[in-house]
Parts: C-alpha cells; structure tokens; sequence
C-alpha cells in the first residue's frame, strides 16, 4: 500500500471524523464510558470541528493518505497553552502543541505511527518554537512507549474532561530541532 503525508484539507473533514470515531476510542482508559466517548466525538471530533481546525491558521493537520482513504493524523496548535498546569510543566518555550496523533489501529506495527510522528516533528520544527509537547492518558501505556521512543520525555501532568469524567494526562514534551 502506498501513502503520502500531506496537510488535510476542508476536502477531509468528514474522512477525518471518521477515522476519529476508530481510533479515538482506542487510546481511552478501559473504563471509559461509551456515552463519555461519544461526546467528546460529536464536540471535539466531529466534521465541522475538523473543518474548523483546517481553517484555523495556528491549527496543522497532517493525514497518512493511503490507497485504501485516511490512515491517520495529526494536529499541532501553535499558540500558548492555557491549561496552568501545562503552563507549568513545560521547560522548552516557545512550545507547540500535539493535540492529536492516531493511525488507524490496522496500521499499529508497521512503521505508519513513526513516519507521522517524523513529518509532525518536521512541521512543528518550522513553526520555530523550542519544544512541542502532548497529554497523554495516564494509563495509555502503548502511547506513553511510543512517545517516549520519539524523544519525548514526562514533565508533570494535567486533567482531561472526556465527556462526564476527569481523567488524568501525563505532559509530556521534548525539544525541536
């Protein structure tokens, strides 16, 4: 199978709910409520909140575009954080948000998660901040691996509203190039 890295377009918002709605519940606490993960879905992952985030000039959006549609993405917020105990975690300023990085579970293993985490870095270096940093489940170990493998390192932690529920994030940041 072939694929690009590429920036999305509004063209793929609706692909990009999609592949939401597969991988983001993958990345949730066992625990997690169905109802819970169905509203975070329909208010953060839906079609016009992708459409919006393409639109937004401080939002990137890369996507794995393969033969068979979408095989994942990523999305970098080049703007100040305003969670304080983010603000206060992180040591490499002016740092760039990882909002988001999924590849759809059928590519797990195969080196997909690795080149978009490589082209994220890449665009999050151009950005010309010092650092770029994700919340990551706490319990979501395979992330916390991968993460940790691609030179990122904890630095505090921080609370996540996943519908009703408080879950906790670790911070976790490392420098640019």
């Amino acid at each position: 199978m072939t694929h690009t890295i590429r920036e999305a377009t509004a063209d793929d918002a609706g692909r990009l709910a999609d592949l939401a709605s597969v991988t983001f519940p993958l990345a949730c606490p066992p625990g997690s409520s169905p109802a819970d993960i169905a509203a975070h879905l329909a208010n953060t992952l839906s079609e016009e909140n992708f459409r919006a985030y393409v639109a937004d000039p401080e939002v990137t959006v890369l996507v794995i575009d393969a033969d068979a549609g979408l095989r994942g993405y990523s999305m970098l917020v080049d703007r100040e954080t305003r969670d304080p105990d983010v603000a206060a975690a992180l040591t490499l300023l002016p740092s760039v948000e990882l909002s988001k990085c999924y590849v759809h579970p059928e590519h797990h293993g195969l080196g997909a998660a690795a080149e978009l985490i490589h082209a994220t870095l890449g665009s999050a270096a151009a950005t010309g901040a010092g650092g770029i940093w994700l919340g990551v489940n706490s319990q979501n170990a395979k992330a916390i691996r991968f993460y940790e493998k691609s030179g990122f390192r904890k630095v505090g932690t921080k609370s996540f509203k996943l519908g009703t529920t408080v879950e906790h994030d670790f911070v976790m940041e490392r420098p640019l190039p």
